[in-house]
């Protein structure tokens, strides 16, 4: 890896910008969730802007008229940026620093940078950087000027202001070295996934939308203290831990990075890999924020994304979670679900349940046998110990009396 370069942390002052195209739309609660971006990656939200227009300003994402209502606003309230809640050109990037004279970023800068901030693992750096690097490479003639003059702050992590003076060659380069690693981060990637699929009892998929609870949740159920805060892409790099339950058995839960509305394209190609976790489960476990309005949004979100990286017919629960956050309670639907659940992770209310419902899907995936065994077969009693579900043994004058459940891998083997 190539060094970073770190900036001095300095609190941005932020003006919030949206277009709405159609009344009713989702602009509002997009704005509140970028605010949250924007905290996230520390800065201060000072004001949020929401111009209605038919479809975005090809040339300075807004019209004429809020321009000059940013400037004023700009002075008022001491900004010193602008975030624009969706991705802009290079065009729209300079013609709005032209005229705005401060420093402008789009949502797609901001969780790149968040990104950047609480990537750990080597893959997960590279990845980020690689996405950063693709963002930056098409921007060139936007960016150089702001990231130079104001120097530090939010979309200054990770690469950073110094490789932005590159030229294209240079990233194409880097870009390019980048991919190495992570085909080797990949290979490393896809045995550690092979080893796992030998588990008879097979593999889960935690997914959700950013800050669901997905983290809180695979602590709750298997000790695992990974880092859950109420904030946004809190745990960025996946974590895989054996979840016991209550008949003995063990399955992996994999926690996955949790996914969010107008996710950067260069960030689902980059951390593919980690989000086909959920393509190789056996089962996925859905997380959804109960106690957030836009709880059916966040919903759609995860479904859309799901489809984009190819997961389908697999085995779905839906966890309801934050049931301690609701004070009435409602009757909640997902359509696409086996089995919904009402939890709350942080309380573990209606965790035993979840773990019942999948010891019966993972019974109904296994083979009934009812045999006798010679005692000179005891090994063979050992690995239904091991990898199935042993409901009784007798031992007899003839041999051992079993009732289990095996994996069908398990059961060619006895």
């Amino acid at each position: 890896m190539s060094q970073m370069f770190d900036n001095d942390e300095i609190e941005e002052r932020l003006i919030l910008v949206g277009i709405s195209t159609y009344d009713n739309d989702d602009t509002k609660s997009s704005l509140d969730e970028l605010e949250e971006l924007v905290k996230t990656a520390g800065g201060v939200t000072v004001a949020k802007v929401i111009q209605n227009r038919e479809k975005v300003h090809p040339g300075t994402y807004v019209g004429a008229g809020k321009l000059e209502e940013l400037k004023d606003l700009i002075i008022t309230t001491e900004a010193t940026g602008i975030v624009c809640d969706d991705e802009l050109s290079p065009a729209q990037i300079k013609n709005l620093e032209d005229a705005l004279q401060v420093k402008i970023m789009d949502r797609t800068l901001v969780i790149l940078d968040i990104f950047a901030k609480h990537a750990s693992t080597r893959e997960g750096k590279i990845q980020v950087e690689l996405a950063q690097l693709k963002y930056r490479s098409s921007r060139l003639a936007g960016l150089g000027k702001s990231l130079s003059r104001l120097g530090g702050g939010i979309g200054t992590r990770g690469p950073g202001e110094k490789k932005i003076e590159m030229d294209r060659r240079l990233i194409r380069d880097r870009i390019a070295q980048l991919n190495t690693e992570l085909a080797e981060v990949k290979k490393h990637r896809e045995l550690t996934r092979n080893q796992r699929s030998k588990n008879p009892n097979g593999v889960i998929a935690i997914v959700g939308y950013t800050n669901a609870g997905k983290s809180t949740l695979l602590n709750a159920l298997t000790d695992a203290s990974v880092l859950s805060e109420d904030k946004l892409f809190a745990t960025l790099d996946p974590t895989t831990r054996n979840l016991t339950l209550d008949n003995g058995e063990q399955v992996l839960l994999t926690d996955t990075v949790g996914f969010i509305r107008k996710l950067p394209h260069n960030l689902i190609d980059a951390f593919r890999s980690t989000l086909e976790e959920a393509k190789y489960a056996d089962v996925i476990i859905h997380v959804v924020d109960a106690s957030n309005p836009d709880m059916d949004i966040q919903m759609h979100v995860v479904y859309d994304t799901l489809k984009d990286l190819g997961v389908s017919d697999k085995t779905i629960l839906t966890l309801f979670n934050k049931q301690d956050k609701i004070e009435e309670k409602g009757i909640y639907k997902d359509l696409a679900a086996d089995k919904t659940f009402n939890i709350s992770a942080k309380t573990k209310e209606g965790l035993d349940e979840v773990k019942r419902a999948i010891e019966d899907i993972i019974r109904s995936r296994k083979i009934y046998v009812e045999r006798l065994f010679d005692y000179g077969d005891a090994g063979k009693i050992q690995l239904i110990r091991k990898y199935g579900q042993l409901i009784s043994e007798g031992y007899t004058p003839d041999g051992i009396a079993v009732k289990a459940y095996v994996p069908k891998e398990i059961y060619t083997k006895i």
